[in-house]
């Protein structure tokens, strides 16, 4: 079994848990609250800043120019591929950038973000790369769930988000990510890997939290 497969099985249950989140749901059928989706488009869009600094470190930890390259593309991709679904539906919904740069983080953004950042700077290049995972690889599963629902992938307003989680660039992505994380855990020890586990999880739970913060519009 692949490390990254283990990894999986460790939290199938969480990532099972947020097809079924309100949240996710509404998404999915087209009946979130647009409020609630313009609280999380914000809150994401914070939550991004972060997250290609967590990719960024990856440059820097890399000792490989092939390695460096990827996790540069990453950078890349995050802040002018993933987020230009955010900018597209910051117009759709009357979203200025004034609006996010005077929007604090909420506090289970902050702590999510903060512990990717912790680990991965206190570690290399291996809890770089875990600690980035469960976000990446959870939206794509969640995509593909969603565009089971009859109509979704079309759905006027929701549709664009459903698409742009799916699409070959995202997939793309997600499998680099997926590969270089069995990659480096190879040669790791039980002990070492158990830790990366720990990672995992811990970005996992941290993904239902970020669910439920952005459904109830917790700060």
């Amino acid at each position: 079994m692949k490390f990254s497969e283990s990894l999986y099985e460790s939290v199938k249950e969480i990532w099972e848990s947020y097809y079924t989140h309100p949240f996710v749901k509404g998404i999915g059928n087209g009946t979130l609250e647009i409020d609630k989706f313009k609280f999380y488009m914000i809150q994401d869009y914070i939550y991004l800043l972060d997250y290609a600094k967590v990719y960024a470190l990856g440059i820097v930890k890399a000792d490989r120019e092939d390695i460096m390259q990827g996790f540069s593309s990453m950078v890349n991709n995050i802040l002018n591929g993933e987020m230009s679904i955010h900018r597209s539906y910051m117009k759709r919904l009357g979203i200025t950038y004034e609006e996010i740069e005077n929007t604090k983080a909420s506090l289970a953004n902050i702590s999510y973000t903060n512990y990717m950042l912790a680990v991965s700077q206190i570690g290399g290049l291996p809890e770089v790369s875990v600690s980035l995972l469960a976000c990446m690889w959870s939206y794509l599963e969640i995509g593909r769930n969603l565009s089971k629902n009859p109509g979704a992938v079309d759905h006027e307003f929701y549709g664009e988000w459903i698409r742009g989680y799916i699409s070959k660039e995202y997939v793309g992505c997600t499998k680099w990510l997926i590969d270089l994380v069995d990659e480096l855990s190879e040669n790791l020890s039980p002990k070492d890997k158990e830790r990366l586990k720990e990672i995992f999880i811990n970005t996992s739970k941290y993904e239902a939290m970020f669910w439920d913060m952005s459904y109830n519009k917790e700060m």
